[in-house]
């Protein structure tokens, strides 16, 4: 298994971790790069192949939110670009280099993590949605491409989910001035959805491994929500 991200010192814990509850560190490899970067893009994916020799498997769940809930037109350019380059062009990268090696190696399964918010329309959050419902197309468009040559391209959309990410937006609601503290800005997010909670990246992870699995064989160029029914409720 490969771990691919920006920080290694969060890349190194999450090996130890990993080696930990699997009993075998050494089995586990974190390569430092910025999926937004195509020259790291592609060390990283050649470091996996120099490794293992090959690659059957890949999730690309890399993303970027800009730190500001601003209207459309207020939000900075380099803000829409940041987000796009992380979560359009570098998914796009990630396959681009990721599907060369699986068509060497007789096929694989990759999958893109996604958004509820690449469903919907979410006031102050335009870059971040445009990315998500572009990343949907992109997918569906390489899973045309590959599925007959052996490579299946699926995406899952999480909803609310106890994520690094959502946290840093449950910490700005209590710092917003909204009147809200922990406890009532999570509970704000849970009423949200049908069944009552955030979820836990657990349950997304158990998504991501049946869409990898020979489980689903047939499934290929699918968009699959993971929300609790939050897409249906807000739809």
């Amino acid at each position: 298994m490969a771990l691919i991200g920006r920080d290694p010192s969060r890349g190194e814990a999450a090996v130890h971790e990993i080696g930990t509850r699997g009993g075998d560190e050494g089995r586990v490899l974190f390569v430092a790069a910025d999926v937004a970067d195509a020259e790291q893009v592609r060390h990283a994916v050649d470091t996996v192949l120099t490794r293992w020799g090959r690659l059957d498997h890949a999730v690309n769940s890399a993303a970027y939110a800009p730190t500001m809930a601003v209207p459309t037109a207020e939000l900075p350019e380099v803000e829409f670009d940041r987000t796009l380059a992380v979560n359009l062009r570098g998914a796009w990268l990630s396959m681009k280099y990721e599907i060369a090696a699986m068509l060497k190696s007789g096929g694989g399964s990759i999958v893109n993590v996604s958004s509820a918010n690449g469903l919907t329309g979410t006031p102050m959050a335009a870059a971040y949605c445009a990315s998500k419902w572009a990343l949907h197309g992109l997918s569906r468009t390489a899973a045309t491409e590959y599925g007959a040559r052996g490579v299946r391209i699926n995406v899952v959309c999480p909803g609310p989910t106890r994520t690094p990410m959502l946290e840093g937006v449950l910490d700005q609601l209590v710092a917003g001035n909204t009147g809200l503290d922990r406890v009532q800005a999570e509970s704000m997010y849970a009423s949200h959805v049908p069944l009552g909670r955030i979820g836990e990246a657990g349950e997304l992870a158990q998504a991501i491994v049946w869409l990898l699995s020979p489980g689903a064989s047939f499934v290929n160029g699918a968009v699959l929500s993971v929300d609790g029914g939050f897409t249906s409720a807000a739809l």
